[in-house]
Protein backbone atom coordinates (compact mmCIF):
# COMPACT_ATOMS: atom_id res chain seq x y z
CA UNK A 1 0.00 0.00 0.00
CA UNK A 2 1.53 3.29 -1.16
CA UNK A 3 2.21 5.57 1.79
CA UNK A 4 0.18 8.50 1.00
CA UNK A 5 -3.18 6.04 2.04
CA UNK A 6 -1.45 4.72 4.89
CA UNK A 7 -3.32 6.25 8.50
CA UNK A 8 -1.20 6.61 11.03
CA UNK A 9 -1.35 4.31 14.52
CA UNK A 10 -2.92 7.07 15.92
CA UNK A 11 -5.84 7.22 14.13
CA UNK A 12 -5.07 10.93 13.34
CA UNK A 13 -5.55 11.12 8.88
CA UNK A 14 -5.12 14.65 9.17
CA UNK A 15 -1.99 15.13 11.68
CA UNK A 16 0.67 15.23 8.93
CA UNK A 17 -1.42 18.50 7.25
CA UNK A 18 0.08 21.54 7.29
CA UNK A 19 -1.84 24.77 5.87
CA UNK A 20 1.13 24.97 3.13
CA UNK A 21 0.12 21.30 1.83
CA UNK A 22 -3.19 22.58 1.16
CA UNK A 23 -4.76 23.90 -1.76
CA UNK A 24 -7.05 27.09 -1.65
CA UNK A 25 -10.17 25.05 -2.14
CA UNK A 26 -8.87 22.45 -0.05
CA UNK A 27 -8.19 24.83 2.91
CA UNK A 28 -11.65 25.66 2.39
CA UNK A 29 -12.93 22.50 2.69
CA UNK A 30 -10.81 21.69 6.10
CA UNK A 31 -12.45 25.06 7.45
CA UNK A 32 -15.94 23.87 6.47
CA UNK A 33 -15.50 20.58 8.27
CA UNK A 34 -14.01 22.12 11.17
CA UNK A 35 -17.20 24.01 11.20
CA UNK A 36 -19.28 21.08 10.70
CA UNK A 37 -17.88 19.26 14.01
CA UNK A 38 -17.64 22.20 15.99
CA UNK A 39 -21.31 22.82 14.92
CA UNK A 40 -22.00 19.01 16.74
CA UNK A 41 -20.33 20.12 19.91
CA UNK A 42 -22.44 23.63 20.17
CA UNK A 43 -25.66 22.04 19.54
CA UNK A 44 -29.35 22.90 20.82
CA UNK A 45 -29.49 21.50 24.03
CA UNK A 46 -26.11 21.15 25.58
CA UNK A 47 -25.18 22.85 28.82
CA UNK A 48 -22.47 25.65 28.39
CA UNK A 49 -20.31 26.70 31.40
CA UNK A 50 -17.21 28.82 30.65
CA UNK A 51 -16.05 31.02 27.82
CA UNK A 52 -13.73 28.65 26.08
CA UNK A 53 -17.09 26.20 25.41
CA UNK A 54 -17.60 28.59 22.76
CA UNK A 55 -14.50 29.98 21.37
CA UNK A 56 -13.46 27.55 19.26
CA UNK A 57 -16.30 27.34 17.45
CA UNK A 58 -16.86 31.29 17.45
CA UNK A 59 -13.14 32.00 16.18
CA UNK A 60 -13.36 29.60 12.81
CA UNK A 61 -17.12 30.61 12.45
CA UNK A 62 -15.90 34.67 12.41
CA UNK A 63 -12.30 34.41 11.02
CA UNK A 64 -11.65 35.98 7.67
CA UNK A 65 -14.67 37.82 8.36
CA UNK A 66 -13.91 41.65 7.16
CA UNK A 67 -16.83 43.52 9.29
CA UNK A 68 -17.38 43.40 12.64
CA UNK A 69 -20.29 40.73 13.45
CA UNK A 70 -22.26 40.78 17.09
CA UNK A 71 -24.06 37.93 17.86
CA UNK A 72 -25.90 36.49 20.64
CA UNK A 73 -25.68 32.89 22.12
CA UNK A 74 -29.28 32.56 23.87
CA UNK A 75 -29.26 29.81 26.90
CA UNK A 76 -31.73 28.46 29.09
CA UNK A 77 -32.14 28.14 32.73
CA UNK A 78 -29.51 25.80 32.85
CA UNK A 79 -27.00 27.53 30.44
CA UNK A 80 -28.48 24.66 27.58
CA UNK A 81 -27.55 26.14 24.11
CA UNK A 82 -31.08 27.34 22.74
CA UNK A 83 -29.48 29.08 19.67
CA UNK A 84 -26.21 30.99 18.19
CA UNK A 85 -27.25 34.13 15.83
CA UNK A 86 -25.47 36.84 14.43
CA UNK A 87 -28.00 39.70 14.67
CA UNK A 88 -26.01 42.75 13.29
CA UNK A 89 -23.25 43.43 10.86
CA UNK A 90 -20.92 46.18 10.75
CA UNK A 91 -17.70 48.37 9.46
CA UNK A 92 -13.97 46.98 9.82
CA UNK A 93 -13.90 48.95 12.94
CA UNK A 94 -17.34 48.90 14.56
CA UNK A 95 -21.04 47.97 14.50
CA UNK A 96 -23.97 49.21 15.66
CA UNK A 97 -25.77 47.39 18.15
CA UNK A 98 -29.19 47.88 19.11
CA UNK A 99 -30.08 46.44 22.70
CA UNK A 100 -33.76 46.95 21.58
CA UNK A 101 -33.19 44.06 19.12
CA UNK A 102 -30.91 41.75 21.36
CA UNK A 103 -34.06 42.03 24.11
CA UNK A 104 -36.96 41.37 21.80
CA UNK A 105 -34.60 38.56 20.40
CA UNK A 106 -34.18 37.18 23.77
CA UNK A 107 -37.55 36.98 24.62
CA UNK A 108 -38.79 34.99 21.15
CA UNK A 109 -36.24 32.50 22.20
CA UNK A 110 -37.56 32.36 26.16
CA UNK A 111 -33.99 32.62 26.58
CA UNK A 112 -33.21 33.40 30.66
CA UNK A 113 -29.14 34.18 29.91
CA UNK A 114 -27.36 35.47 27.12
CA UNK A 115 -23.21 35.29 25.91
CA UNK A 116 -22.67 38.21 23.64
CA UNK A 117 -19.89 38.10 20.79
CA UNK A 118 -18.24 40.65 18.18
CA UNK A 119 -15.38 39.97 16.65
CA UNK A 120 -12.46 42.15 15.72
CA UNK A 121 -11.23 42.08 12.08
CA UNK A 122 -8.09 43.98 13.05
CA UNK A 123 -7.25 40.59 14.21
CA UNK A 124 -6.55 42.82 18.13
CA UNK A 125 -8.72 41.00 20.57
CA UNK A 126 -8.65 43.89 22.96
CA UNK A 127 -11.81 45.30 24.16
CA UNK A 128 -12.03 48.30 23.26
CA UNK A 129 -14.28 51.38 25.39
CA UNK A 130 -17.14 50.97 23.20
CA UNK A 131 -17.66 47.65 23.95
CA UNK A 132 -17.60 47.72 27.88
CA UNK A 133 -20.09 50.34 27.28
CA UNK A 134 -22.45 48.12 24.98
CA UNK A 135 -21.88 45.54 27.57
CA UNK A 136 -22.89 47.44 30.84
CA UNK A 137 -25.93 48.65 28.25
CA UNK A 138 -26.59 45.16 27.09
CA UNK A 139 -26.49 43.61 31.25
CA UNK A 140 -29.35 46.30 32.10
CA UNK A 141 -31.65 46.19 29.56
CA UNK A 142 -31.70 42.33 29.35
CA UNK A 143 -31.59 41.99 33.04
CA UNK A 144 -35.10 43.73 33.13
CA UNK A 145 -36.31 41.37 31.51
CA UNK A 146 -34.80 38.98 33.79
CA UNK A 147 -32.02 37.32 31.19
CA UNK A 148 -28.80 36.90 32.94
CA UNK A 149 -26.06 38.81 30.87
CA UNK A 150 -23.03 35.76 31.52
CA UNK A 151 -20.29 36.94 28.81
CA UNK A 152 -18.69 39.23 26.16
CA UNK A 153 -16.15 37.29 24.08
CA UNK A 154 -14.00 39.67 21.37
CA UNK A 155 -12.93 36.59 18.81
CA UNK A 156 -10.65 36.94 16.39
CA UNK A 157 -8.97 34.35 14.26
CA UNK A 158 -6.34 33.31 17.38
CA UNK A 159 -7.64 34.85 20.62
CA UNK A 160 -10.64 35.73 22.29
CA UNK A 161 -10.96 38.03 25.47
CA UNK A 162 -13.75 37.00 27.90
CA UNK A 163 -14.96 40.46 29.92
CA UNK A 164 -16.35 38.28 32.22
CA UNK A 165 -13.03 36.93 32.90
CA UNK A 166 -11.53 39.97 33.35
CA UNK A 167 -13.71 40.83 35.99
CA UNK A 168 -16.07 43.37 33.63
CA UNK A 169 -19.57 41.96 33.77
Amino acid sequence: MPASNTVPATGDRFGSLTPASLSPGEKSSVVALALKVLSQRCRRGRAFNRPADFEAFLRLKLAGRRNEVFGVIYLDTRNRLIEIEELFRGTVNGSVVYPRVVVQRALEKNAAAAVIFHNHPSQVAEPSEADRVITEKLATALALIDVRLLDHLVVTDGHYVSLAERGWL
